[in-house]
């Protein structure tokens, strides 16, 4: 048996034994045709888990983290003399707009408060006055928040402008149920640590065949993250261009076969299970959510910091870590706050038993419970 820890960060996510154990596997090379064989079928599975047609969509396979495949859409998918329009109101679509500007990608960064919906109309403003804009690229679940943007209205209103959609579904992909077409969407992508809760190394872009094949004549701005490179090579040997994380992707085999014995949308009642739960562990301690929970994604509770001297993130941290539980910082410049989140193999139970030993870990710091804040409404 292996130590459980619950993991209650924005990913890697806590993962079952069987996951962690089908990585022990005989020492393969992966230019073999079984482990291409096995690719193949690992490509197959994950057009399945978006509801992607293969005579229309694909999926190819990386080696990195999720910044990776947005780095490889943004580079690979814009034409040349064309601009990208970012929709950014958090600090994973603020990522997309930096690789813009590493790589000189002429780039609209149409911003919005982080706590906020986008303003569709002002994305539409955008799109009419700029009818050179040929990519628009929007995150799913703003993890640092929490928050969920209107991916199927902004995928609608790309399409009507002519222009191809690529959405961040990092940390959604295999939790929240997406239909790729009905939520017009061209390309989404993921790594296997988050949704399919397997091991980090491993990521994915789901996209049109046609789009991937158009980009072979756009301007090449990367050789390892090149999407059109990759593919190809795929379509031709079966295998990645390059070495492959083996034991990783036998990991990301096991997660999806168990992904599809527990069914999409009983993970995702399960997920909900977890996301209720935090919330009212939260609101029996008194704590504030920075978004509105009907704006919430459903799996990220990002949480402000009390107004008490005696709260001390790290302390609480490792508290809670000794005892086998991880929270995470926030990722909002602009106001101190933790986040929880829903991810992984856990469940309500794994929640009520935390909330035991974070209340614990307040009253370890002196924390002041009901949690105080300074204003009002507190």
């Amino acid at each position: 048996m292996i130590k459980r820890k619950v993991l209650l960060n924005p990913g890697p996510s806590t993962t079952t034994d069987t996951v962690k154990m089908a990585q022990v596997v005989p020492d393969i090379c992966p230019r073999e045709k079984e482990f291409a064989g096995m690719m193949k079928k690992l490509r197959d599975d994950l057009l399945k888990i978006v509801h992607a047609d293969p005579k229309e969509y694909t999926s190819v396979l990386f080696c990195g983290s999720g910044t990776l495949n947005i780095d490889v859409c943004l580079n690979s998918l814009l034409p040349a003399n064309k601009k990208v329009l970012v929709v950014n109101n958090g600090a994973y679509s603020a990522r997309a707009v930096e690789i813009c500007s590493y790589y000189g990608l002429p780039c609209i960064d149409l911003k919005f408060p982080f706590d906020q919906s986008p303003d569709l109309s002002l994305i539409e403003k955008a799109l009419r006055e700029n009818p050179d804009i040929a990519l628009v690229h929007a995150t799913h679940n703003e993890t640092g928040t929490g928050i969920l943007n209107p991916i199927r209205d902004i995928g609608a209103l790309a399409h009507k402008y002519g222009a191809v959609f690529s959405v961040d579904t990092t940390s959604t992909l295999a939790m929240r149920p997406i239909n790729i077409e009905e939520d017009n969407i061209d390309f989404c992508m993921a790594s296997a640590q988050k949704g399919i809760m397997a091991m980090t190394g491993l990521s994915f872009i789901i996209g049109k065949k046609n789009i991937i094949e158009e980009s072979r004549n756009y301007p090449k701005r990367s050789y390892y993250c090149n999407l059109f490179l990759q593919y190809d090579c795929f379509e031709k040997t079966g295998e990645m261009h390059f070495t492959p994380p083996v034991q990783t992707i036998y990991a990301a085999i096991q997660g999806l076969r168990e992904y599809f014995e527990e069914g999409e949308l009983a993970k995702w009642e399960r997920h909900t299970r977890v996301f209720n739960a935090i919330h009212k562990g939260l609101e029996e301690l008194g704590f504030r959510n920075v978004i509105k929970k009907e704006l919430q994604s459903g799996l990220v509770v990002s949480v402000i910091y009390p107004d008490d001297a005696s709260w001390d993130f790290a302390k609480v941290h490792d508290y809670c870590y000794e005892r086998g539980f991880t929270i995470y910082p926030g990722k909002i410049s602009t106001t101190n706050t933790f986040r929880l989140c829903a991810l992984g193999a856990i469940d309500e139970k794994d929640i009520v038993n935390f909330f035991a030993t974070f209340k614990d870990a307040l009253k370890d710091c002196n924390v002041a419970i009901p949690i105080r804040y300074n204003d009002k409404e507190a």
